[in-house]
């Protein structure tokens, strides 16, 4: 699978790893070079530094190639920006972002994207640990 990943922070850093130890082709982009020292000595895929929500940026890592789009910066709006124009303007098949906010998360889905808040799974996990249903 060709996966960009837009974010090197410790998530997308570690998805990054992961994928490109499965075998898979990866590319990361992020603003902040110094981002990319997340990133293992053995990551065989690409860092690029610049902004996502950039169509030249974007088509330069590949998007138009790309089986999979992951949107994990810091920023609620630059997510849902960037996996707005990988699946409406690059036909992107799989596009995922990650919403901080649980209830922009679900305001995001009616639009059509596929959100993840961790908000809302660590709380659900935590509950479950507390309850003593795991």
């Amino acid at each position: 699978m060709n996966v960009l990943i837009m974010g090197c922070g410790r998530v997308g850093a570690q998805l990054a790893s992961l994928l490109d130890a499965e075998g898979h082709k990866v590319t990361v982009l992020d603003v902040d070079a110094h981002s990319f020292r997340r990133l293992p000595p053995t990551f065989g895929g690409v860092a690029l530094v610049g902004d996502g929500t950039s169509e030249d940026l974007l088509k330069e890592a590949g998007i138009e190639e790309a089986d999979a789009f992951v949107a994990v910066t810091q920023g609620d709006n630059r997510n849902v920006m960037a996996a707005q124009i990988a699946k409406q303007i690059f036909d992107v098949p799989k596009v995922v972002c990650r919403i901080y906010d649980p209830l922009r998360k679900d305001i995001y889905e009616s639009l059509g994207l596929e959100a993840i808040s961790p908000t809302t799974v660590f709380a659900e996990l935590l509950k479950e640990k507390l309850l003593g249903n795991s």
